[in-house]
């Protein structure tokens, strides 16, 4: 039997995983700002290889969508985190390896322009099979870039 661990341990561990260890999230610079008991911030800077127009020299939409993503499945194992009673390791892996994405929508509300962009996610509805997320695309000037609704199979 696993000791038990604290649930801001395992949200050091996630954060540390998918920010250092998955090599996509690498790639485009996606940090972890924030991430406690009910909050989520993800950050990316922008740079030459996340431009996705090169005439007007604005985000990739499939950037812009997986900071979506990012932001919202991890919102929704937060939310399956705050309902463990016993939070050992081994039920925490067991939890993660059922954590997936089945619906993604993304709206574009404007051209990513900026230099700076936000994720932050909220949980929408979080049932024991499925669970449902708002995210947020802002830039460092607050415009709203996109939003997102996503639904994650979470057990």
């Amino acid at each position: 039997m696993s000791a038990e661990i604290s649930k801001d341990q395992v949200r050091e561990m996630l954060a540390n995983l998918f920010e250092n260890q998955m090599p996509f999230h690498q790639l485009i610079g996606l940090t972890i700002a924030q991430f406690g008991q009910d909050a989520i911030e993800l950050k990316i800077t922008m740079k030459p290889e996340l431009v996705g127009n090169v005439l007007h020299g604005i985000l990739h939409g499939g950037v812009t969508a997986t900071m979506l993503d990012v932001a919202g499945g991890m919102i929704v194992f937060n939310q399956v985190l705050e309902d463990m009673d016993v939070v050992t390791l081994e039920a925490v892996k067991q939890k993660i390896q059922n954590l997936g994405t089945i619906d993604l929508r993304v709206d574009y509300l404007r051209p990513g322009r900026g230099t700076e962009f936000t994720a932050t996610a909220t949980v929408i509805r979080a049932g024991n099979k499925v669970a449902v997320a708002r995210m947020e695309l802002h830039n460092e000037k607050g415009d709203h870039i996109a939003f997102g609704t996503g639904t994650y199979m979470v057990g």
